[in-house]
């Protein structure tokens, strides 16, 4: 979709994570894998997500985060934009 001349879009990063207290499965199952790699001592692995997008208006990223990309009940976001 072409925006009206004169805007243009703006790559931005949302960093997605469980919230502290939440069963992290993936964050589970991968700490306890790495000792059996050779990696000891590792603790508190949390596995998330990164969302990449171009938007025409990073201002929107958060209404977009709580409708859409995050789970607010659940998960935490953060914003990595304009990159």
């Amino acid at each position: 979709m072409a925006l009206p001349h004169g805007l243009s879009r703006v790559r931005a990063r949302v960093l997605i994570r469980p919230k502290a207290g939440i069963l992290d499965p993936q964050g589970i199952a991968v700490e306890q894998a790495l000792p059996a790699l050779g990696f000891e001592g590792v603790s508190g692995v949390h596995v998330g997500r990164l969302v990449e997008l171009d938007v025409p208006d990073p201002q929107r990223l958060p209404e977009m985060c709580e409708m859409l990309l995050a789970n607010p009940l659940v998960e935490d976001y953060e914003i990595i934009a304009p990159v």
